[in-house]
């Protein structure tokens, strides 16, 4: 038994259950080992939903840097492509990611939150976008305030998710749109001009209902 075979059994369980086990103890009789092997590897029954969100988004990054069309791509074709590749990688555990949805929200994240590894991991990987997008001038850099667009990229990817969760069109093709027209704005309120994606962006939302 390893870390990933556990993450795996523990998926498995809340699909089949429809909850989380009542605690490790009881997980660990169903992976049939011991607490002392399960603690090798987790130190709770939520480090191992902490572990997906990250697994999942490492994931993502590695597939998109062994792509050298990545590597030749802006900032915003950068995040692009990370969002598109991030859902459909998530689409293959979408009924997990389902059973999870409270904890969620886009204004209403608990302080502890499964998804805190993971957005560790983006700011660190927004960062690196920002700072191409200053060095090409795609990105403005504003005193007192580029250090913080991290947080409003966070929102963002809480945004995307947020919408794909709650998206019922074929092939989820309004998320597409809806990446599309996010990271747009988002660009456009870091770059130089704003108005036009801000209405196109609020546009979009008003016909999605």
């Amino acid at each position: 038994m390893d870390k990933q075979q556990i993450l795996e059994t523990y998926k498995v369980y809340l699909l089949e259950n429809g909850k989380t086990p009542a605690s490790v103890y009881a997980f660990c009789k169903v992976l049939n080992i011991s607490e002392s092997e399960f603690y090798a590897y987790y130190n709770s029954l939520e480090a191992i939903e902490r572990v997906f969100w990250l697994v999942v988004f490492e994931s993502t990054l590695k597939h998109l840097e062994q792509d050298p069309v990545y590597q030749s791509y802006s900032a915003r074709e950068k995040l692009l492509a990370f969002y598109f590749l991030w859902i459909q990688k998530l689409r293959e555990n979408r009924s997990f990611v389902l059973l999870k949805k409270d904890a969620l929200k886009l204004y209403d994240i608990p302080k502890s939150n499964i998804l805190d590894d993971f957005k560790n991991a983006f700011y660190t990987y927004v960062d690196t976008l920002i700072k191409q997008g200053i060095e090409t001038r795609e990105v403005k850099e504003r005193k007192y305030i580029s250090d913080k667009y991290k947080h409003g990229f966070w929102l963002q990817a809480l945004f995307v998710l947020n919408y794909w969760v709650e998206d019922t069109s074929n092939n989820f093709e309004m998320t597409d749109a809806a990446i599309e027209k996010a990271v747009d704005l988002s660009f456009r309120l870091i770059g130089e001009h704003t108005m036009d994606s801000l209405i196109d962006f609020g546009k979009f939302l008003l016909t999605k209902k």
